[in-house]
């Protein structure tokens, strides 16, 4: 196999990599020159290693097909993803922007509601949000910040420009491939990042253990910190699992948390019971508690609700967090930006058409095989549809989902998303990619330098979840500072 770069044509998308056929960017000329450098032989060598790298590190993702669950290998691409370091500056700036208008927003809904009293976020789209709490009203946690993890996915168009295209904030997952990522990347090309400026990513287990111990109630010892994980049949346990081992942190499911009269937070270990300090918790809302949730849960800790609002112990991301996980909330985050902050955002939204108002609506039914239409509480790439790419009975269906629920879907257009170079079947071909950074607040504020790349492996898709037949990139931001300890 030749893997050659002459039949490389970005066509008339924005590449990553290049500026033209056959040009790259001045950040990607020494991973070019690299590539280039490379038989066929030695890209079928590094690919093999790769693999081989991530069965023997156990980097495994799950799959839910026909009521069973397959743990595949991830599916990793060896050419990373560039980003110029003085764009990424200014996008870290934007990202830890958004998420402190967020935050700014739950600590309002929950407590004086100004921004619905003035009728820039109406009230009617809050109350129905399925993640809305009641029971979380009046409270305010550690440092005013409920959204303590954020991944927020940016994509850019057929100009370059970078948007947000949504934000995660309830149990956002993926940020332990990023780093895998990076480790496979450094056993296949070691020698690149002796050469090259590759901003260090490694720092984000120290950066989360440093926010989850900031939430801790008594600030003056050592805070015991629980990873609260739904178990090894979860589609992210091997992150629950690697983020605790990599942060020193205790992996604990419900079964072996209590709640006692005092309500403080115990785990069960073969001493006795300890104080648990501070939880990141990767259960959803419905399950944590079924004192005060599902009362069916078997996932969750009774009381735990009791013991977060007597102050006694730490939870990230706070309850009710997924009110501004909705997708018709995120319509409104550049609002909440100039509300809260009296700033312009960084990174704008895509545009958005939101159903709930007739003549939206009426507008995304009419041109519905040209947008991308999405509900307002699903993930993975899930119960939405891309209309350039469904077939006629889909629309249809998709006019009366619509029609019957216009609250729970927008619309968006269907964006020329950016290409990077990605190895297929011999050749090197472009293939669509988004972007998850993750940003961490607590009592200060962190950004990973770029993310998680997730690219679409099937041509012309533009889905890059791997649930749905997606992959990943190691990312490089380049040259934004000379640590090349990556």
């Amino acid at each position: 196999m030749s893997y050659s770069w002459n039949s490389y044509d970005p066509a008339s998308f924005y590449d990553e990599m290049f500026s033209g056929k056959g040009l790259p960017r001045k950040e990607s000329r020494g991973i070019f020159e690299f590539l280039c450098g490379l038989s066929g032989e030695d890209i079928e060598s590094a690919k093999q290693a790769a693999l081989s790298a991530i069965i023997e590190m156990g980097i495994t993702f799950t799959v839910y097909s026909e009521g069973e669950n397959i743990d595949r290998a991830w599916p990793f691409d060896i050419i990373p993803r560039i980003i110029p370091g003085d764009e990424w500056s200014i996008t870290e700036r934007g990202l830890s922007q958004r998420l402190r208008a967020l935050n700014m927003f739950i600590q309002d809904i929950y407590n004086e509601r100004n921004i619905l009293k003035e009728g820039i976020v109406p009230e009617d789209i809050i109350l129905s949000s399925r993640d809305y709490r009641e029971q979380c009203i009046g409270i305010t946690p550690a440092h005013g910040a409920w959204a303590n993890i954020c991944g927020s996915d940016l994509v850019r168009d057929g100009s370059g420009k970078l948007y947000v295209l949504e934000d995660n904030l309830r149990v956002p997952s993926g940020v332990s491939y990023m780093l895998e990522n990076r480790k496979v990347t450094k056993r296949v090309f070691p020698e690149l990042f002796r050469s090259m400026e590759i901003v260090p990513v490694d720092d984000y287990p120290a950066q989360l253990f440093d926010m989850l111990s900031s939430l801790a109630p008594d600030r003056e010892k050592e805070p015991v910190i629980a990873v609260l994980t739904p178990g090894v049949y979860n589609s992210a346990y091997f992150e629950h699992a690697f983020l605790s081992q990599q942060m020193g942190a205790e992996l604990v499911e419900g079964t072996d948390l209590i709640v006692d009269d005092d309500d403080k937070v115990y785990m069960k270990t073969i001493y006795g019971l300890e104080q648990v300090d501070v939880i990141y918790r990767r259960i959803d809302d419905s399950f944590i508690d079924p004192e005060v949730f599902r009362e069916d849960s078997m996932l969750g800790v009774p009381g735990l609700m009791r013991a977060w609002k007597a102050g006694n112990v730490g939870i990230a991301n706070a309850p009710g967090t997924g009110v501004a996980d909705d997708k018709v909330v995120y319509c409104y985050v550049p609002e909440m930006i100039r509300y809260y902050l009296g700033e312009e955002p960084l990174i704008e939204n895509v545009p958005t058409w939101l159903c709930r108002d007739p003549e939206s609506m009426e507008y995304v039914i009419e041109h519905l095989p040209e947008l991308v239409v999405k509900p307002a509480n699903e993930s993975g790439g899930y119960g939405m549809i891309v209309g350039p790419h469904a077939e006629k009975d889909e629309i249809e269906k998709f006019r009366k989902l619509i029609r019957d629920n216009p609250r729970n879907y927008i619309a968006q257009p269907t964006l020329s998303l950016s290409i990077t170079p990605t190895l297929c079947d011999g050749k090197v071909e472009g293939r669509h990619v988004d972007l998850r950074p993750f940003i961490l607040q607590g009592e200060n504020s962190y950004v990973t330098a770029g993310g998680l790349t997730r690219v679409a492996l099937r041509k012309g898709s533009l889905v890059v979840n791997s649930s749905q037949g997606g992959g990943s990139k190691d990312t490089w931001v380049i040259g934004k500072r000379g640590n090349n300890n990556a």
